[in-house]
């Protein structure tokens, strides 16, 4: 069944969580180009006084980008997040995206991200809100409960229903499990039971035959990946082709993967410029390097000190070299 989310079908089933730090315009991009249905933003908080800062403008840049672009806002008032939702759209959001699922302290100490699900009136009066102050869908990520003892994702997918949210994403683990222990999946097939509007599972899902396996048990309209795509992009191709077919698609060359991994740290350098680009640049390769197979040992204590974009992509190169 194709995923609907207002006027877009997505093209697969598999789409690419926002990530704090990992989610920006060049790896959208390049998860787009290998088979990501849907892509959405890092988290951000769209306040006038935020706009004018680095983060910010690195953000909230969409240009290039092919549609629907996927914005995702966090807070913790009504208003204050129709005010965001507005702002998105006005910075080229065709779908916004609440954040109810971040775990990360700095967030919850404000009562934001999966802090939200602790108050269930406060969620719809929010739901509400962002879904009236908008003409674009909006989508709720968020996780099965703020802990063991209350996993209340069921009774927040339903409000959310009501409330008009076009789409869910739920992370098979409770705010107080943060990323630890397994994810679970049962609660999300319990969602899955209540609702009529399309459920994305997501947590933990590394590989295809746990994609299958997921969809199948969850009865989920699509899965949602985070972890397993850094430095591993080619997932969402793999697991594509592996729900399409039933098998497993021909093994990417190393070459192919080289070059597309260097392409993505040339765009981090262009993205970013000079220094930050190299900065963030580093986590990237960190994470190919620790995919590639017969990867040198010593390549990333001679990469990790470099300072200069120049340098640094010719060391990286230099290393997928001596590694093939």
């Amino acid at each position: 069944m194709p995923i609907k989310i207002g006027a877009y079908t997505l093209p697969s089933q598999v789409l690419l969580a926002p990530m704090a730090g990992t989610s920006d315009k060049p790896f959208r991009m390049l998860c787009k180009a290998q088979g990501a249905a849907l892509t959405t933003s890092e988290m951000v908080v769209i306040q006038q006084h935020l706009l004018n800062t680095n983060k910010s403008k690195y953000r909230l840049d969409f240009k290039g980008e092919s549609a629907p672009i996927s914005i995702q806002i966090a807070g913790s008032e009504a208003d204050e997040l129709a005010i965001s939702a507005q702002k998105a759209v006005e910075f080229g959001a065709d779908i916004i995206d609440i954040n109810m699922g971040c775990p990360a302290k700095k967030v919850c100490n404000k009562a934001a991200g999966s802090a939200l699900m602790q108050d269930e009136i406060l969620v719809a009066t929010i739901l509400k809100s962002v879904v009236n102050s908008v003409n674009v869908p909006v989508t709720l990520k968020m996780r099965t409960g703020w802990n063991r003892a209350n996993k209340n994702a069921p009774t927040i997918a339903k409000i959310a229903q009501d409330a008009g949210i076009q789409m869910l994403s739920i992370h098979g683990r409770t705010k107080e499990d943060k990323y630890n222990g397994e994810a679970e999946y049962n609660t999300i097939a319990e969602v899955v039971s209540q609702v009529n509007i399309p459920v994305i599972a997501n947590g933990d899902i590394n590989n295809a035959e746990k994609a299958k396996q997921i969809l199948d048990n969850t009865g989920a309209s699509g899965i949602m990946l985070g972890r397993a795509t850094q430095g591993n992009p080619w997932i969402f191709a793999e697991i594509n082709h592996y729900l399409n077919t039933n098998e497993h698609p021909k093994t990417l060359s190393f070459a192919l993967k080289k070059q597309t991994a260097l392409k993505h740290i040339q765009q981090i350098h262009e993205f970013y410029g000079e220094g930050l680009g190299v900065r963030i640049a580093r986590k990237h390769i960190l994470w190919y390097l620790q995919h590639f197979e017969n990867k040198p040992q010593t390549c990333w204590t001679k990469i990790s000190k470099i300072d200069t974009s120049k340098e640094q992509y010719q060391q990286f190169k230099n290393c997928l070299n001596e590694s093939n």
